[in-house]
């Protein structure tokens, strides 16, 4: 098994009351963590029960289920786990009378669409949850597991196959895995529960967006290219972040006129599945994306380093209407941290003048092949010393 940096923030968490819920896109690992979760506590003194959303009599038997028939469908068990719970309607009032009623039972609660599980769970959990995200695997991850040197003669291959576990561990069929991945599971919450008529039209604004990776996007654009009006991209859109596919990073506008204030970019939580959603697994030598498929594998990388460590950040990218643009900046404590993202370690960048003269006190850095594993957070090794 491949260690997740999250598992010791929940089992930190495992000693209260308050239910865990685990969000995550599909096959990111969620039901192997649980399993694992699930193994350090199974013993004759603290049995472990199971109940799954996918099966029709947990969904029927949960559904509209008192205190007292859970406290008899859950016996001398001390932890549950429920799996895909975004399933299981009224799921946010049950895991409340549990809670509630059910002295000395630990739930886990997992979900693979966002706004299924949240809209249900938000309201009537207040108070009562501990909430975390699993993301596709890691550089960091990886690089514990089998070592920097190993993840580094791999990043090539990252950057076009990504970090789905199922991909990392079936080496030589990554391009058929992605594929099916892509086309059978990645939208399957939002056409359950959305009721979406056309689903090709949401294919092809996906398809869009993907090519658009790393640039501005303009919904009216769009729209155009997808067959939608504006006011749906923006809905399916939002509902593609829920389902854990893509993430909007919008603009830094604090100190000038000239910033553009309501712009955003959109990038995929993972490589592999914009490749396969446009159908391009080429090598990197190849391609002419290379440099946003950088930005991609990056701002990615940096979101799972600042939630594996807690740390809360604003994000943004910045451009001004002259169309000076710095790459990627984050905001804590109210200090902020700028950097800029090439492929080609040779080639020459700098921060405008503009950019340092409305924002003095910012740090600022270029994020190569070179030099990224400090911006992930993970130890940068000595080639002189290696070479040597």
């Amino acid at each position: 098994m491949i260690l997740r940096d999250i598992t010791d923030t929940i089992l930190h968490r495992m000693g209260d009351r308050k239910v865990i819920t685990l969000f995550g896109a599909r096959q990111t690992g969620k039901t192997t963590l649980m399993k694992y979760i699930a193994s350090q506590f199974d013993t004759q003194d603290t049995p472990v029960l199971w109940w799954n959303g996918d099966e029709a009599d947990i969904r029927q038997l949960l559904a509209n289920a008192t205190s007292s028939q859970l406290k008899n469908l859950i016996g001398s068990h001390r932890l549950l786990i429920i799996d895909e719970a975004q399933r299981i309607e009224n799921i946010g009032l049950c895991l409340k009378l549990i809670v509630d009623q059910c002295d000395q039972v630990k739930v886990l609660a997992t979900g693979s669409s966002a706004f299924e599980l949240a809209n249900r769970i938000n309201e009537p959990l207040t108070g009562r949850k501990w909430e975390f995200f699993l993301y596709p695997l890691s550089w960091r991850e990886m690089t514990q597991h089998h070592g920097v040197i190993e993840e580094r003669r791999l990043l090539h291959h990252r950057l076009v196959y990504g970090y789905y576990p199922d991909v990392i561990l079936n080496p030589g069929d990554e391009a058929a895995l992605l594929s099916q991945l892509a086309d059978s599971y990645l939208y399957k919450d939002i056409l359950t529960w959305e009721h979406i008529q056309k689903p090709d039209r949401l294919e092809r604004l996906v398809q869009a967006i993907a090519f658009q990776l790393g640039q501005q996007v303009s919904y009216a654009e769009l729209g155009r290219m997808s067959g939608l009006d504006q006011a749906t991209v923006e809905r399916y859109i939002s509902l593609l972040e829920k389902a854990f596919i893509l993430f909007r990073l919008g603009s830094l506008s604090r100190n000038l006129r000239t910033e553009l204030k309501k712009s955003r970019k959109i990038y995929f939580y993972d490589n592999g599945i914009r490749n396969a959603i446009i159908h391009n697994f080429n090598p990197p030598g190849l391609r002419n994306d290379i440099g946003a498929l950088w930005e991609n594998f990056l701002i990615c990388e940096r979101m799972k380093c600042l939630s594996a460590k807690g740390i809360q950040a604003n994000r943004y990218f910045w451009r001004t209407q002259a169309q000076q643009e710095v790459d990627y900046l984050e905001e804590r404590d109210g200090q902020f941290a700028a950097w800029e993202f090439k492929w080609n370690p040779k080639a020459k960048a700098r921060f405008s003048r503009t950019f340092m003269q409305a924002y003095p006190d910012c740090t600022t850095e270029v994020i190569t092949p070179d030099n990224f594993e400090s911006f992930l957070h993970v130890p940068a090794l000595d080639y002189r010393a290696y070479k040597a």
